[in-house]
């Protein structure tokens, strides 16, 4: 599973003008699910994303969690995570996973996350989503369950 997990003041994401979820201080999470990927895989990541220190402390040191700090979460499904455009100019996706098992994995993340104790808001699988998001700091940091950056 691969992850961009952006400190957000506020985000939200709409379908057809709908805001189906939205979060004030928190995290963004845009996840996409491989093909090789399994249960381990998302609870690995809910557990990276829920325990991250990107929240600054009293002295402004990158020390406390969205747990820590009272953030919420808005997850994004994002298959085109696996895209590959290192041959050509159109990116091929093969490394995705089906939609079906996508589903699973990405529902399973945002369950890890909720029983971890975080409020959690989602967009809606498979649609054609807008993203609207203010970036704090800017903090973005790229997880990958299989590998490091």
């Amino acid at each position: 599973m691969r992850a961009v997990v952006q400190r957000v003041t506020r985000a939200a994401v709409r379908v057809g003008g709908e805001t189906v979820g939205q979060v004030g201080g928190g995290l963004l999470v845009l996840l996409g699910v491989g093909s090789d990927d399994a249960e381990a895989d998302a609870a690995y990541l809910a557990d990276k994303v829920a325990h991250l220190r990107v929240f600054g402390d009293e002295q402004g040191k990158l020390n406390r969690s969205v747990l820590e700090a009272g953030g919420s979460v808005l997850a994004v499904s994002q298959f085109t995570l696996y895209g590959d455009a290192r041959k050509g100019r159109r990116p091929g996706f093969d490394r995705a996973a089906n939609p079906e098992t996508a589903r699973g994995l990405f529902q399973s993340f945002v369950a890890g996350l909720r029983r971890l104790g975080l409020p959690v808001e989602t967009g809606r699988f498979q649609a054609a989503m807008e993203v609207e998001l203010v970036n704090d700091g800017p903090v973005t940091i790229l997880l990958d369950s299989r590998r490091a950056f």
